[in-house]
């Protein structure tokens, strides 16, 4: 019975927290690797490694607001590659490689070494905490529409994470959306959109960080969904080992076909 204790424990595969709730469930390696392709640091979000996807989200900023890779990109886009060359600054461009480079491999390595650790958990939730109570914040689990989640997403980033309690990444979320809209000016090229003046629109946006934006918004998008679906799966998987535990006789037996489980 000790040994047994033991084995169940020795893998956690989550914890509720008053900021948010942390799982270790499936993930599709290449699907984190193309985030992190997309924006280093979203696969590393996407895996709960907080820290390390905050770290080169910022890196990602900071030396891409160095190099004006985003600019550069957009004129090699339009076909003026003269301009991008220009624009380009070489000197930073040996910095963004290796961490780029590293975020896309680390992300997939890290996806398949926690898709390991699901599996040796065996899907046990015994050690988990269903609530977390704090003066400041409550923290449940409990089930939520992920079609609720995304539209909330889409209207305005982090309050899809706020639906799911996600608090960590709805701040992060929320900075992040702030620092995009003010620099890219994007609400005021709408505004003269919608007004007609699209010369004007088109003049007033900064290229640099308006490509940020759709990468950015998409990811919130999907973190959101993808969350909202998993920690309805875990509060399942709780339940059902609960009820098992507690009020299935021992003496049950699930046919499942042919085969007594």
């Amino acid at each position: 019975m000790k040994t047994s204790k033991i084995q169940n424990s020795r893998w956690e595969l989550a914890q509720l927290s008053v900021f948010g709730s942390t799982q270790i469930h499936l993930r599709n390696p290449y699907i984190i690797a193309c985030w992190s392709i997309a924006f280093p640091g979203y696969g590393h979000l996407l895996l709960s490694k907080y820290l390390r996807g905050f770290a080169l989200v910022i890196w990602e900023l900071f030396i891409n607001q160095k190099t004006q890779l985003n600019l550069a990109m957009v004129y090699s886009f339009i076909g003026e590659i003269d301009m991008a060359k220009e624009v380009l600054d070489v000197r930073y461009m040996h910095l963004y490689i290796p961490v780029y480079l590293f975020a896309i491999w680390d992300s997939y390595r890290t996806t398949v070494d926690l898709n390991k650790i699901y599996h040796l958990s065996g899907k046990k939730t015994d050690t988990l905490k269903t609530q977390k109570i704090n003066p400041f914040e409550i923290n449940y689990l409990d089930k939520r529409n992920p079609a609720t989640a995304v539209m909330w997403a889409m209207s305005i980033p982090s309050t899809g994470q706020l639906y799911i309690h996600r608090i960590a990444g709805a701040f992060f979320t929320l900075v992040m959306a702030v620092v995009l809209v003010h620099y890219s000016q994007f609400f005021a090229g709408i505004h003269y959109l919608l007004l007609g003046d699209s010369a004007k629109s088109t003049s007033v946006l900064d290229k640099q960080w308006l490509l940020y934006i759709p990468s950015f918004y998409l990811f919130t998008i999907y973190d959101t969904y993808i969350n909202t679906v998993e920690n309805n799966k875990l509060y399942e998987l709780e339940q059902r080992n609960y009820l098992k535990a507690n009020y299935q006789p021992k003496s049950f037996k699930v046919k499942k076909g042919k085969k007594v489980i």
